[in-house]
């Protein structure tokens, strides 16, 4: 069994997160199990409760567990990376294995402001297709996206019922618009009321906001402006070492 090293420079509360890391990777404690409680924890890893709960705070503010009041600290479910390539949300969802869903939440044509013109590369006042939608994986919600698609590249878009379906999928195979570039920002954020709801999170809860542009044929055929759950998403890349000069 895993044990503390009195003697590690390493801090205590950091050798109980990996032992407990260590516990959740090797599935002793499995998705959505109680982890032992603090007391338990003290007593078998010869710790004080201070210690205890540093580690067990620093793994749910990691998103490994999560407390549910007056039952205990759970096992979370691990979170999605978040796609840092060209792809809709339901090929991802497939390709992870999971049951993509889609609710519309508002469609409509709108006319471009100037800063919406601009982001698109048409006039102001040109019309759009808006689309707001909730994003769903086996159920769950995990995001926002609202959708900005000139009206021009995609006449009869609001014709089509998008529930359950890709909308980038729809755009190639009915406009022939296939999605070959893009642009994405990434920043965080709180979630406002009425989005928090809809994603089932508290109020004040932390979300990822994305803003992506996408190409097809160099011409920007949309504007996407989304919400994720900061809760259920994680970013990962590659990071290289630039090459140095002389």
């Amino acid at each position: 069994m895993a044990h503390i090293d009195p003697d590690s420079p390493v801090p205590k509360y950091f050798q109980l997160r990996e032992i407990l890391l260590d516990l959740i990777d090797s599935d002793e404690f499995g998705i959505g199990a109680a982890i032992p409680s603090e007391r338990e924890l003290c007593q078998r890893f010869g710790l004080s409760r201070m210690t205890v709960r540093q580690a067990v705070d620093h793994l749910v503010s990691e998103g490994r567990l999560h407390r549910v009041p007056g039952k205990g600290t759970f096992v979370a479910r691990p979170k999605i990376e978040l796609a840092l390539q060209l792809t809709s949300f339901t090929d991802d969802m497939r390709a992870r294995g999971m049951i993509p869903g889609s609710r519309d939440l508002d469609r409509r044509i709108v006319r471009a402001s100037a800063h919406l013109a601009k982001e698109l590369g048409i006039q102001p006042g040109e019309e759009v297709h808006f689309i707001e939608r909730l994003r769903t994986a086996d159920g769950e919600p995990l995001s926002i996206e609202r959708a900005h698609i000139p009206v021009k590249l995609a006449p009869d878009l609001a014709d089509h019922d998008l529930s359950e379906k890709s909308l980038y999928e729809l755009l190639e195979r009915r406009y022939g618009l296939v999605m070959d570039a893009g642009e994405l920002t990434i920043d965080g954020g709180i979630a406002d009321p009425s989005d928090a709801d809809l994603l089932k999170l508290p109020r004040g809860g932390a979300v990822l906001l994305l803003q992506r542009r996408s190409f097809s044929g160099g011409v920007c055929a949309e504007l996407g402006v989304s919400t994720y759950r900061a809760d259920r998403y994680q970013l990962r890349t590659l990071l290289e070492m630039p090459a140095r000069r002389g």
